[in-house]
């Protein structure tokens, strides 16, 4: 599908790809590790809805990170920003972010708040201060903690990651074989790791680079997504899916409250994969946020 290059910071040049669909253009913002054409499922189910875009953050997809890169989860914040204004110069965008995506959507909606009519940020990371206590029942969620145990779990399975396989069949059947991805639709799956992955010397290899991952999960927990809600005057449907003791489902109602204009929707029979496991739902979803954000 078409691809064109925008310019972020840091001399990065964010691929943006054109998902297909007609109607209002929507952008679609990946979850660490993952890129635009994980969502492609999800776009194809929105395509007599809207035009669906997605971008590869920096280190992800057919985007390469800067040489010698320490992660700043602000500079996804600079990748988005890119991508939104080059797919709406004029502002008043929707926009779909997941995970880490929905964290640089947020933030860039704070730098520019014309930017978007609409944001759906499907369990967005916004760690909580250190020592602050959860507002509902339950263990405190991840904090800015860098032994937290779900956060430490996290960071080692990244760098663990095996890198290559013979083939991208190899390491779709490698994938397909084991928990979360064994859930996936095959088609998310297949996008998943036809283009996370480039062919290489050792047969197909990882684009984004399992310390870069692993970085990101680490850097999440200081990435001032908590501290801007407040400022954000976008309208932003927070959405949450099964309800955990600790990540982003932990503290989901409370992020919605911090936002002048957030409004909370929680779906307890998905996880945080829902987007690759029930994407003609998580697209029903999508369509329908105007209405859920300003019911008439």
């Amino acid at each position: 599908m078409p691809m064109q290059r925008v310019e972020s910071s840091d001399g990065v040049s964010v691929a943006l790809h054109d998902l297909g669909g007609r109607g209002p253009a929507l952008l679609i913002s990946h979850a660490t590790g993952f890129n635009a054409h994980s969502y492609l499922p999800m776009a194809e189910a929105l395509a007599g809805r809207f035009r669906s875009f997605g971008l590869d953050f920096r280190g992800h997809g057919d985007t390469p990170a800067p040489p010698g890169w320490e992660v700043d989860w602000r500079r996804y914040g600079d990748d988005a920003s890119a991508a939104a204004h080059a797919v709406a110069p004029d502002g008043g965008l929707i926009g779909f972010g997941h995970s880490m995506g929905g964290s640089a959507l947020l933030m860039a909606a704070h730098r520019d708040p014309s930017l978007f009519e609409l944001i759906i940020a499907f369990e967005p990371i916004a760690s909580v201060p250190d020592g602050w206590i959860s507002l509902s029942a339950g263990p405190p969620p991840i904090t800015d903690d860098p032994d937290h145990p779900l956060l430490t779990t996290m960071v080692e399975a990244a760098r663990r990651r095996r890198r290559s396989f013979a083939s991208y069949q190899d390491a779709i059947d490698n994938y397909g074989s084991k928990p979360p991805m064994a859930a996936f639709t095959p088609e998310a799956l297949r996008n998943y790791v036809e283009h996370g992955f480039a062919p290489s010397a050792d047969g197909v290899t990882l684009r984004c680079n399992p310390e870069l991952e692993a970085q990101t999960f680490l850097n999440g927990r200081i990435n001032g997504v908590w501290d801007l809600l407040p400022e954000i005057t976008t309208p932003v449907l927070l959405v949450i899916g099964e309800a955990e003791d600790v990540g982003p489902a932990s503290i989901g109602e409370e992020m919605a409250r911090r936002l002048p204009n957030g409004t909370f929707r929680g779906f307890p029979h998905l996880d945080h994969m829902a987007p690759f496991t029930h994407p003609s739902e998580v697209a029903d979803l999508v369509a329908g946020a105007r209405a859920v954000v300003a019911p008439e």
